[in-house]
């Protein structure tokens, strides 16, 4: 259809980039928008133009503020803006206030990032479409009474979490009452702090699972596809730190249940755009669906190497109109990727954030490699943002190729003037736990505690 000629990107970092080199391929023109504290990041100098949207130490006055980006979208006669990840990605008024101003988000609409956004809501609808969830409660529980008398019911340990949360937020584990009374309380001020919805819900918490997230996509034609899966399940404290594609901890018969769930909720909720079906795995591996992101992911890079796909293209392609280009018996994986997040952090100081100047780097190349970044030397890493600053991805034909060549990248990747995880992320993928498949998401933590 072609309606799309112009995007704001709300939004910054290395998803700001990838979406406007996308937008460049596509003939498609570009807004960047950039706070006070983010006036040297290169995002703003790769798009067609750039406006700053606020002060870098107030988010919901900058990259947060709906009012100012809609005003902007309008005054530039942008006819979409991409949300990419974090930020405004999954708010629900931010696609309200688009829809009114005509301006199309390329993502979901408002009432399935609703649906989805609510943790006790999606629940109750996977298991109206029959998809296996963790046991806990229906909804959001209504007081600590009620929701002890169920911890209790499912048995210690459970989980607290909060209904609108993600990303680590407003969830905490109770292995007895007397933690259930403390972390009830705490996971309720965080997820009105973060969230502004201090909902609750329970369920059983499964002991060091594994983390593995199906890529979907739907359109308006009700056609649904999935682009394989990934295993998330290196993580400190509930945050991704490597990601890989394919997984190779579940055997072909676990997958095709897994694609089948994926897709069943697509079709389900007539899911439109970009998705991630996220669930956790036992150690008998029984499949337990979690969560879905309704949007694009910090580790889509991944999929990308092993099917060969543009999933930025894809978005807007689909937010233009358009059907999905192809069928599910196109799509090849092949070979295998693995991404490690670049922080500007201290692993050695518990992991301390570290803003300041890069005074020189060095970026990987050659074949199979990618590094995904907005950072450059010169640039003042602000203080005020996520630590991450980058995405290294590889892909090989196996495996055990694919940690070679990361080893080979890690090495080259250079990074002068900040602290790094670099070599934290050396001594993961070289683990016997993580070529083995021994690994799952209490595994860094029990590293560290050996320590």
């Amino acid at each position: 259809m072609n309606k799309i000629k112009k995007i704001l990107i709300a939004n910054r970092g290395d998803i700001a980039v990838r979406v406007i080199r996308t937008c460049r391929e596509m003939g498609i023109k570009t807004v960047a928008i950039y706070s006070d504290i983010d006036k040297d990041s290169i995002h703003r100098f790769l798009a067609d133009e750039s406006i700053c949207i606020g002060p870098g130490s107030n988010i919901e006055k900058s990259y947060n503020n709906i009012e100012n980006i809609i005003y902007i979208a309008e005054k530039l006669k942008c006819d979409a803006i991409h949300p990419g990840f974090g930020f405004l990605s999954e708010n629900p008024e931010f696609i309200k206030r688009c829809n009114e101003k005509n301006i199309i988000f390329i993502g979901p609409s408002k009432e399935q990032v609703i649906l989805m956004g609510d943790k006790a809501r999606a629940k109750n609808t996977m298991m109206e479409l029959g998809v296996p969830v963790v046991p806990g409660s229906k909804g959001a529980i209504k007081n600590k009474n009620e929701a002890k008398e169920l911890a209790r019911k499912i048995g210690y340990p459970v989980m607290i979490k909060a209904s609108a949360g993600g990303g680590g937020r407003g969830m905490r584990i109770a292995y007895d009452d007397i933690e259930f009374d403390k972390y009830y309380d705490i996971a309720k001020t965080e997820a009105l702090t973060y969230f502004k919805n201090d909902d609750l819900y329970i369920e059983k918490f499964i002991k060091n699972p594994r983390h593995i997230e199906v890529q979907v996509f739907g359109d308006k034609f009700k056609n649904a596809i999935h682009f394989g899966d990934r295993d998330c399940s290196m993580q400190r404290r509930n945050q991704k730190m490597i990601e890989e594609s394919p997984s190779r901890f579940l055997e072909k018969k676990d997958k095709e249940k897994l694609y089948d769930y994926a897709l069943k909720i697509v079709k389900g909720i007539s899911y439109e755009g970009a998705g991630t079906v996220e669930f956790i795995v036992d150690s008998r591996k029984n499949i337990y669906f979690i969560e879905m992101n309704t949007r694009i992911q910090v580790e889509h890079p991944v999929t990308e190497m092993i099917v060969d796909k543009d999933l930025i293209k894809l978005q807007i392609q689909i937010a233009d109109g358009n059907e999905i280009p192809f069928k599910q018996e196109d799509i090849n994986i092949k070979g295998h990727a693995i991404e490690c997040r670049i922080n500007a952090e201290n692993p050695k100081n518990n992991f301390m954030p570290c803003p300041g100047e890069i005074e020189e780097i060095n970026v990987p190349g050659g074949f199979g490699v990618r590094f995904d970044t907005f950072v450059y030397a010169g640039y003042k890493i602000p203080p005020v943002y996520d630590s991450m600053i980058g995405k290294l991805i590889c892909k090989a034909d196996t495996k055990e190729e694919c940690i070679a060549k990361m080893n080979v990248a890690l090495d080259e990747l250079v990074i002068e003037g900040v602290e790094t995880n670099i070599d934290f992320q050396k001594e993961l993928i070289n683990s016997n736990e993580f070529l083995k498949e021994e690994h799952n998401t209490g595994f860094i933590e029990s590293k560290l505690n050996e320590r």
